[in-house]
């Protein structure tokens, strides 16, 4: 598997590990609760899922894009980064891994969009507002969505000869539950809404076992390219 189709799968899993983490699982919820009104409207359910989901894609591109492009645009942080970005990922991916363990707990706070204003952007009833919350709620960091982001997806990127693209499609991993619920209810299955509530459960292996892969890859990253460079110096 070559080096874009590795990267683009991790930024994927990342994304949909993300969507199903408990802040923004609870904003993909009540997003769903949004979408739900409309469902008497069925293409309107998926025109919103689609630009909820486009949303969230700009925001973390955006982003995603401002910073990579930033270290790396800065001579000496991009010097920095290609002769210690190997020898850094380790300690970073152990640290992500032990995040998302819940041995390392962190307290951060994003931008947080508040229910007043989330009732007056759902209210509007139209792709806009869909827009809208998607690319509003993306920013509303929580200690596990940043650990992902900052922690895996940003090395991820700079390591990576197509790292531009890598936020997109990390975007499109945390909105994906939504755009597949949207689906399911211009199809007319609207039973899936019980299973917003129920993948908590899901979620707490899924992220105990990637955390216990970064852990294992931090430690490969630490021995291959820290440990063993003083041993051979010895």
């Amino acid at each position: 598997m070559g080096a874009l189709a590795i990267g683009l799968t991790s930024a994927l899993w990342l994304g949909i590990l993300t969507s199903v983490s408990p802040c923004p699982l609870a904003t993909n919820i009540a997003a769903t609760s949004y979408l739900s009104k409309n469902v008497v409207h069925p293409n309107a359910v998926l025109r919103s899922g689609i630009a909820y989901t486009l949303g969230r894609m700009v925001a973390y591109a955006l982003l995603g894009f401002i910073i990579v492009k930033a270290l790396l645009g800065v001579a000496v942080i991009a010097q920095f980064l290609q002769d210690y970005l190997n020898k850094l990922l380790g300690p970073i991916l152990i640290i992500a891994g032990l995040v998302l363990l819940d041995v390392i707990k962190i307290n951060i706070t994003g931008f947080v969009l508040s229910p007043e204003n989330q009732q007056k952007l759902a209210q509007r009833g139209d792709i806009t507002g869909s827009f809208a919350l998607g690319l509003l709620f993306a920013l509303s960091f929580c200690p596990i969505s940043a650990g992902l982001f900052f922690g895996s997806l940003i090395p991820l990127s700079l390591q990576n000869q197509y790292g531009a693209i890598l936020p997109i499609i990390y975007g499109l991993g945390t909105g994906l539950p939504v755009l597949l619920f949207s689906v399911c209810l211009a199809l007319g299955a609207q039973s899936v809404t019980k299973w917003f509530h129920r993948v908590g459960h899901l979620e707490y292996y899924a992220r105990k076992i990637t955390g216990g892969i970064f852990i294992v890859a931090g430690l490969f990253y630490l021995w291959t390219y820290v440990i063993s460079g003083i041993l051979l110096n010895l």
